[in-house]
C-alpha cells in the first residue's frame, strides 16, 4: 500500500512537515482569537479591493511568520502572532463616508485596534505596541521598537500593497 511518504520526493517531504509545523503554529497560538465572534465579524468589512479585513489580518500572519523563520530573526511567535492577527481589529468599513470613519483613517485604526484587542483579549503591552505601530511612517510618533513590532509593520506594508495592486 502507498503512503503520502511514497509519492514525494525527500525536499517535497521537508516542505509538507514545514508548512504543517507552521499551519499547527500558529493556529496553537491563534486558535482562541480566530475562533472569537467578534474577530469573526473582521470578514464583513473590506480592506483592500475585495479583499476582507480578517484575509487581511490572516495574510499579515503568513508573512510576519515567514519573515521571522526564513530571516531568522528569533521573535516572540506569541507576541508576533496576536498582534498580526489583531493589527487591523476596529471593526468599522473605512470606506464609508457618511458616519466620519474613512477620515483619516490611517492615522487613527492602530489605536482603535489596539483598545479593541485589549477589550477582548488578555493582550499584553508586547502585542499593543505591535498593534500601535503598524502603521509607521504614516504616524511617525509610533516607531516600532521590538522585533515583532518590525516584523509585522513591514508584512503590513508588503500584503497591503499587493492586495492593493493584483487583488482588485
Amino acid at each position: 500500500m502507498m503512503n503520502s511518504r511514497d509519492c514525494c520526493t525527500g525536499r517535497e517531504r521537508v516542505n509538507l512537515y514545514m508548512r504543517d509545523n507552521k499551519e499547527k503554529e500558529i493556529n496553537d497560538v491563534l486558535q482562541d482569537i480566530k475562533r472569537n465572534e467578534t474577530v469573526q465579524k473582521m470578514k464583513k468589512y473590506l480592506q483592500h479591493g475585495r479583499i476582507t479585513t480578517y484575509e487581511h489580518c490572516e495574510a499579515v500572519v503568513d508573512l510576519s511568520y515567514e519573515i521571522n523563520r526564513k530571516l531568522h530573526l528569533h521573535a516572540n511567535v506569541d507576541t508576533l502572532l496576536k498582534g498580526a492577527m489583531l493589527h487591523d481589529f476596529y471593526l468599522y468599513d473605512w470606506h464609508k463616508k457618511g458616519d466620519g470613519t474613512h477620515r483619516f483613517h490611517g492615522f487613527r485604526h492602530a489605536e482603535k485596534a489596539c483598545r479593541n484587542a485589549a477589550a477582548y483579549f488578555d493582550v499584553d503591552e508586547n502585542v499593543r505596541h505591535v498593534i500601535r505601530c503598524h502603521m509607521w511612517p504614516l504616524n511617525p510618533e509610533r516607531l516600532p521598537r521590538s522585533r515583532e513590532a518590525w516584523i509585522v509593520c513591514i508584512a503590513d506594508k508588503c500584503v497591503s500593497l499587493h492586495e492593493t495592486i493584483f487583488r482588485r
